[in-house]
């Protein structure tokens, strides 16, 4: 019987060590994503330019995960697809969730705490609006790198889903993880997807 619960302290220690944590998860309008059949992921021509401390080669593996989990579920990647997936980054230690938009919140800015808020590829001003202040996202990351995804009908400026995941920096480092990190990281960022895998990949995962 020790031995039995040692087992299994040991399995939930394990797992709470885990780099990598779903922050939220969240689908808006009703949404079914399984009705798009096309994607693609923002490039920093779609903006102004990357988040601060993120290189071409990061924006690249993060890219290549979404990629993958995208395709892995029956997704095909299309330039002139409506489905854009925008790419945000923001830092503080401590992760917790607050209302999007509380009273005197400026919409584009996105969770805010402390004089941080997540920096997106793609200016989330041009298409979180108001009547989206029921939303539960992140409010701080202190260096930790969580990265957050939005699925967002560009056609309609419409907020499809949104998640987020830390962390894909080293812990203490600042420098983000690398290729195979970022994917284990991607990975659980996809956890909750509303469109589950295809069967042949089921098994991977």
């Amino acid at each position: 019987m020790k031995k039995i619960l040692g087992l299994l302290l040991s399995s939930l220690l394990l797992g709470a060590c885990s780099p990598f944590a779903l922050v939220n998860s969240e689908t808006y309008n009703n949404a079914d994503l399984a009705d798009y059949s096309t994607y693609r992921i923002v490039t920093p021509a779609d903006g102004n330019k990357l988040p601060p401390g993120m290189e071409m080669v990061t924006y690249y593996n993060i890219a290549a995960a979404i990629r993958e989990q995208m395709d892995e579920r029956g997704f095909t990647e299309d330039p002139a697809s409506p489905l854009l997936i925008n790419i945000g980054i923001t830092v503080h230690r401590e992760i917790d969730t607050e209302p999007a938009l509380p009273p005197g919140y400026v919409p584009y800015a996105g969770p805010y705490y402390n004089g941080y808020y997540p920096y997106f590829v793609y200016p989330r001003m041009n298409y979180w609006a108001n009547y989206y202040a029921n939303a539960r996202i992140i409010t701080g990351i202190y260096k930790e790198g969580v990265l957050t995804m939005d699925f967002v009908n560009i056609d309609k400026k419409e907020p499809l889903y949104s998640s987020s995941v830390a962390t894909i920096m080293e812990p203490g480092q600042g420098q983000f993880r690398n290729l195979k990190g970022i994917a284990e990281a991607v990975q659980t960022l996809f956890s909750r997807f509303p469109v589950p895998l295809l069967p042949q990949y089921r098994s991977r995962n």
